[in-house]
């Protein structure tokens, strides 16, 4: 996936040799994420008031004496964590799941993301090098499929924490060492390795392996790298926007004036809603991406006119997927939607005239009562676009497929044409406002035909469309 769209960054590791025996060691901070998982742990706990006073005042202490050079990173952990005397690993096991979900997930480079997979493709021994805990590096390996973290260690006697640090920690020389000793356990060639960080503080494993790969850099390390002629990369695809970003955003959002417009004139000359809807939704979702930067590009755009009606069913990863998927399908569609966005005071009446029907995904039975219309509109001849997944992820990571969209399609006899998105999350993460530009790739399946399917192997056709978008989304597993 992030591969091919991101060919040229992947080049080098594309080209060059396969196997285990090369590793790629990537740092945390600045590096995979935009920003500092330590200061998303330590807000999301002190928000949830699971850090006693003692804690807060020793992590500010400890961390303000770091940074003016008063103590070494090792006396900075050791202050920091002496307040976890007596806490079970557990509850910072619980926090570091916490974190990723609501604020390290979105953070992640979708070219690190691609950097990743490219190494991985390769077979290659894929690391995550960090100074921070496991508790903030293990969620987001397990998310990229990365089995190795090398991390500073808190000791744990009989799963509570003794409040002391286990030495030597992963910094500087420390990460060195722990690289060192990744590659002896599983004969890596160093030579042939990367190793790509933001920080000079990093030197001891840059100069360890043959493949330096600085990476948003910061000062120091741009000069290093400058002076040895090593590669720099910076990506602007996360952290704060540009000014640009914004401007682009802000169109994007206001093209919705002259569409809705647009498609007031072609429903009155017309006298029709629907020829409003089509016309609305289909300048819309043009003007849109087309403001916004984004560049979607189509691998079976027959099958999305093949058969109609049908259900569009599609990953959910944005809310940029909807402008997406009526991009895709022109006109003569409607949708299920949360019951929240029949609030919103834009959105909502402008689904509402679509025929978009509302569910509330916390009461099963009033939800599968609510499809109903969503069924007739299918017999009228309008398709069903709709996210099996039925919620937002805010990772590539495909969910669970609920069963409503296929029931649906068997109810009203017509096909599922399943349509794979790659890379939305380059453009607006989940609960992102701001949209950035990116190429997107969709991949429209060939109609899977549901007239023989019966409610005893429902499941089982389901996971058989499922396995579809995992062959295409993940093709390293």
């Amino acid at each position: 996936m992030g591969a091919r769209l991101h060919a040229r960054l992947t080049e080098e590791i594309r080209t060059g040799p396969s196997g285990p025996k090369v590793g790629a060691f990537f740092d945390l901070d600045q590096t995979l994420l935009a920003g500092f998982s330590a200061a998303a742990f330590f807000r999301e706990r002190l928000v949830s008031g699971r850090m006693a006073p003692r804690e807060i005042a020793e992590t500010l202490l400890g961390t303000l004496s770091f940074v003016l050079g008063r103590t070494g990173f090792s006396g900075m952990m050791s202050a920091t964590t002496a307040a976890y005397r007596g806490l079970a690993e557990s509850v910072l096991e619980e926090v570091g799941e916490e974190v990723f979900e609501k604020h390290l997930a979105t953070q992640i480079y979708p070219e690190s993301r691609a950097l990743v997979q490219a190494h991985q493709e390769k077979g290659h021994t894929v690391a995550i090098v960090s100074s921070a805990t496991r508790y903030q590096a293990d969620p987001l390996a397990r998310d990229m499929g990365i089995r190795h973290v090398l991390c500073t260690q808190l000791e744990v006697e009989n799963g509570v924490f003794t409040g002391q640090v286990v030495r030597p920690t992963c910094w500087g020389e420390g990460k060195a060492a722990a690289g060192r000793a990744l590659a002896e356990q599983n004969d890596l060639d160093l030579e042939k390795s990367y190793f790509y960080t933001d920080s000079h503080e990093d030197l001891p494993l840059l100069e360890l392996v043959g493949l330096p790969r600085p990476l948003n850099p910061n000062r120091q390390l741009a000069q290093i790298a400058k002076e040895r002629q090593w590669p720099v990369r910076r990506f602007t695809s996360r952290g704060a926007p540009s000014a640009g970003d914004l401007i682009r955003t802000g169109l994007t959002y206001a093209s919705l004036v002259p569409s809705v417009w647009a498609g007031v004139a072609a429903g009155l000359v017309n006298q029709s809603m629907r020829e409003a809807i089509n016309v609305t939704g289909s300048v819309w979702s043009d003007l849109a991406t087309s403001l916004a930067g984004i560049d979607l590009r189509v691998d079976g755009e027959e099958h999305l006119w093949s058969h109609r009606p049908a259900v569009f069913i599609f990953n959910h990863q944005s809310a940029l997927d909807a402008v997406l998927m009526v991009k895709l399908l022109r006109r003569d569609l409607t949708g299920v939607g949360k019951q929240e966005i029949k609030k919103n005071p834009i959105f909502g009446p402008l689904f509402r005239a679509a025929g978009v029907v509302f569910v509330d995904r916390a009461n099963t039975a009033k939800a599968i009562e609510a499809l109903k219309p969503a069924v007739d509109a299918l017999r009228q001849g309008r398709s069903l676009v709709i996210a099996p997944e039925g919620t937002r992820s805010p990772t590539p990571r495909l969910g669970r497929f609920k069963k409503g969209a296929f029931r649906m399609a068997m109810q009203a006899g017509v096909p599922i044409v399943p349509v794979v998105f790659r890379n939305v999350l380059d453009a607006l993460p989940k609960d992102a406002l701001v949209v950035r530009p990116a190429t997107i790739e969709a991949v429209v399946l060939p109609p899977i035909d549901t007239t023989d399917w019966t409610l005893e192997r429902l499941d089982e056709e389901i996971e058989a469309v499922r396995v579809k978008y995992l062959e295409i989304l993940d093709p390293v597993q």
